[in-house]
């Protein structure tokens, strides 16, 4: 095996790497975002139940959504 060789699969097992890496990173976002959403969105509609007029719910749930949002934004964009 010549020099250029090896240094071409170096290259490549590098690039394995790294696609491993941001699929990870990015599952590791995808989860948070659905542990955010199960967590802060959907909890907070089961207190929701007892008084619809709580706007502190309203609020919690809203940044829920956005949370959930942001973090599934981030993990797509590592995806890619």
């Amino acid at each position: 095996m010549s020099n250029w060789e090896k240094q071409q699969e170096v290259k490549k097992e590098g690039r394995e790497r790294d696609r491993s890496r941001r699929e990870n990173l990015s599952k590791f976002f995808y989860d948070l975002a659905k542990l955010t959403f199960a967590a802060i969105v959907l909890g907070e509609m089961l207190v929701l139940q007892k008084d619809m007029a709580d706007p502190m719910s309203w609020y919690m749930i809203c940044v829920g959504i956005l949370q959930t949002y942001i973090l599934a934004y981030i993990g797509n964009k590592i995806l890619k």
